[in-house]
């Protein structure tokens, strides 16, 4: 079984040698040479020909978003960024997002080797995740990995279900309005998903409500690059606000977000409840309340991603009446959660990433 070969790219000694442990604890990766800047970095690349990166934004003689740059232009490779939980880190860490980036890792201010090593498993499978994602415009080399080795990393099992925030309840049918709602999931390689998705929506599209799983501090900076690219509203929302049609609204990164109904208007619910297939927010959440509050007046919409998290919900939103609809395995950079829900039978159009607004909108 050959092994992904991970390259580590950090100016951090502590860093590199935290990530060289985690990544060397699991029998699928093997860690073949650390690099203190991305000049020293270059070279090695050359010579080791790693199958995965691990890169550091700020780093002394080029930062690691210009490295990035250069590598997608003239090699693409898969990449996980390391990135601090603040303002400035999640504004590099979505521009190395939208540069070609798979994936990234929070690094906090405090505290590193603790949270490092908590997070390890989380850290492992992002690692095996990037290694068969699509990058660039190139094929990227095939992994040889054990499907069970990467079901025990990937899928990791879940401590809580969605009943631990809601209740599962059928839709009662005597609902009786025609206020569409439009939700959607993603994960992994959803930032820039999500971008191409909503940059094609009119401002006179119904309410919006997306779950991206993503840490708190990058929400807002997030929700400002949405906003950018289409007509409609995006923000992220308050507890109790009325989902109104124009506006988009973000789970912030440390909420569920919920949908409810009062007569014949949305309301939007914030829940610091207990995360959800390890997930806060989690798609499988926001998916079963529009199930039970909206049913067949709702559209369901899951892009990539890496696991599972809203697979069981759409499929209620589905059993409820809902039109779904998944990114297509090509176009995901990890089929991960849309592939789920194929797999479960409720997907009623599996279309690539630049024809989902276009169906979105003639469902509505």
């Amino acid at each position: 079984m050959d092994k992904i070969r991970v390259l580590i790219i950090d100016d951090s000694a502590l860093i590199r040698k935290i990530l060289t442990e985690v990544l060397s604890s699991s029998p699928e990766i093997e860690v073949v040479g650390t690099a203190a800047d991305p000049l020293i970095a270059r070279e090695m690349i050359k010579q080791l020909n790693p199958d995965v990166l691990t890169l550091d934004i700020e780093m002394p003689h080029m930062d690691g978003i210009t490295f990035l740059s250069n590598l997608m232009r003239l090699r693409p490779t898969p990449v996980v960024m390391i990135s601090t939980l603040t303002e400035h880190g999640a504004e590099a860490t979505l521009n190395a997002l939208a540069l070609g980036a798979v994936d990234f890792i929070a690094k906090p201010k405090v505290d590193v080797v603790h949270t490092l090593n908590e997070y390890a498993e989380e850290i492992i499978s992002k690692v095996i995740v990037a290694a068969q994602a699509k990058v660039g415009n190139t094929p990227n080399r095939v992994i040889k990995v054990k499907n069970s080795a990467i079901n025990h990393v990937v899928d990791i099992p879940e401590k809580h279900s969605v009943d631990v925030i809601l209740k599962s309840d059928p839709i009662k049918r005597t609902i009786r309005h025609t206020n569409k709602i439009i939700a959607i999931g993603a994960s992994t390689g959803g930032t820039e998903a999500i971008k191409a998705v909503v940059k094609g929506f009119p401002a006179d599209t119904p309410p919006i409500l997306m779950t991206q799983h993503l840490p708190a501090a990058f929400s807002q900076s997030f929700i400002r690059h949405v906003d950018l690219v289409t007509e409609m509203t995006a923000c992220i929302p308050k507890d109790g606000q009325f989902a109104e049609v124009g506006h988009i609204y973000l789970a912030p990164g440390d909420r569920h977000m919920l949908l409810i109904r009062e007569g014949g208007r949305y309301i939007i619910q914030l829940n610091d409840g207990l995360p959800v297939n390890r997930h806060k927010p989690a798609v499988d959440v926001l998916f079963r309340s529009v199930a039970q509050c909206a049913g067949a007046n709702a559209i369901a919409v899951l892009l990539t991603g890496m696991g599972a998290d809203g697979a069981i919900g759409m499929k209620e939103m589905h059993d409820a009446g809902a039109k779904t609809v998944i990114q297509d395995e090509q176009s995901c950079v990890v089929w991960g959660m849309p592939g789920a829900a194929f797999k479960l039978g409720c997907a009623d159009y599996v279309v690539s990433l630049n024809e989902v607004s276009h169906k979105v909108l003639s469902l509505v």
